[in-house]
């Protein structure tokens, strides 16, 4: 395993990053979900692999996902080797103040989720999505007393609009509240919107980029004509709502990644993991194995490097998409 540092700050995370977003104590929520049990075994083998940075969100399964990786990682690992990332924003309740990213939330929630993972603190607190609701400088406040009050080491934020994410910098920056080290941003090869603005706004300000969705709900990880192939490919209307855009480009971009598979005897996730590995704003893509499998190849993507010329193959059919997964309130990545 390869470690980087997150953006300019001093933590070092490994190239790629296990989502618990598909564990749960009971697989009721999803058809794909596993069970404690299953969920254990994927982030005992992470630890074995060199993985050091686990995410999570306090909305997963009603904080069950927290639950589960909390303490898999008390009987698996020591704390202090570990880096745990959880987010806040959509409602966990249904009172008026149940969601958001209002002081009263954050305090709220933070405060629950370390229950929920059984720890003093979060290595990365992040923001789900942006809450146009609430003035940002009461969000960004909390969020610098979560971090003064020892509940969070550094500060992250996902999915929004450049312009947004440029405005909470500096935001922060002008009054000297803790300001972001990391953006989980919709980012792969079918999906490249986020380099018009959000990549180089984060490499200017020294923003580690960890993407979710880094295979584009298993869109790159197996041929056009197996689509779709598995339990969440016949059941995830939220992924076919942001890859409802599929067109012949995309067809294209698939077939590519399989040509670039076979010539050089790699597997389709691994070669689209190393493409994203290679892009220079990008520390660690955030990866849910569902099969243990999966969790292998990704943490075998991360070396050797993606040659040159096969990066050039697989951009070039891309066209520019829809913007898709900024805002959908309810649901989540």
């Amino acid at each position: 395993m390869q470690y980087a540092r997150l953006g300019r700050s001093g933590l070092k995370v490994s190239r790629i990053g296990l989502g618990c977003m598909s564990y749960e104590v009971s697989p009721a929520e999803r058809p794909w979900h596993l069970d404690e049990a299953q969920g254990r075994q994927f982030i005992r083998r992470a630890l074995e692999l060199g993985v050091n940075y686990f995410d999570t969100a306090n909305m997963y399964s009603g904080g069950a996902s927290e639950e589960v990786l909390g303490r898999a990682l008390r009987d698996f690992a020591r704390r202090e080797e570990v880096v745990v990332a959880t987010k806040v924003f959509y409602p966990m309740r249904a009172d008026p103040n149940a969601g958001g990213l209002s002081r009263k939330a954050i305090m709220t929630e933070i405060d629950a989720s370390l229950r929920r993972l059984g720890t003093d603190y979060v290595d990365l607190y992040q923001i789900h999505r942006w809450d146009a609701g609430t003035p940002v400088e009461e969000t960004l406040e909390a969020l610098h007393d979560v971090v003064k009050a020892g509940k969070a080491r550094y500060l992250g934020a996902s999915t929004m609009l450049a312009w947004q994410f440029c405005k909470a910098l500096h935001v922060a920056g002008r009054h000297g509240w803790t300001r972001f080290v990391a953006m989980q941003n919709h980012y792969n090869l079918l999906y490249r919107e986020e380099e018009r603005e959000m990549l180089d706004l984060c490499r200017a300000e020294g923003v580690g980029v960890v993407p979710w969705s880094p295979l584009a709900r298993g869109r790159l990880a197996r041929a056009w004509e197996d689509e779709p192939s598995t339990v969440r490919g016949r059941s995830d209307p939220w992924g076919d709502g942001v890859y409802a855009a599929m067109r012949e480009a995309d067809r294209k971009v698939v077939d590519r990644v399989g040509e670039a598979a076979a010539r050089l005897g790699a597997t389709r996730a691994q070669v689209a993991l190393a493409w994203l590995l290679r892009q220079p704003a990008v520390t660690a893509p955030i990866v849910g194995a569902t099969r243990m499998h999966h969790l292998e190849e990704a943490v075998a993507a991360v070396a050797p490097a993606l040659p040159d010329e096969e990066a050039v193959r697989l951009e070039a059919p891309y066209v520019p998409h829809p913007v898709a997964g900024i805002v959908v309130p309810g649901v989540a990545d």
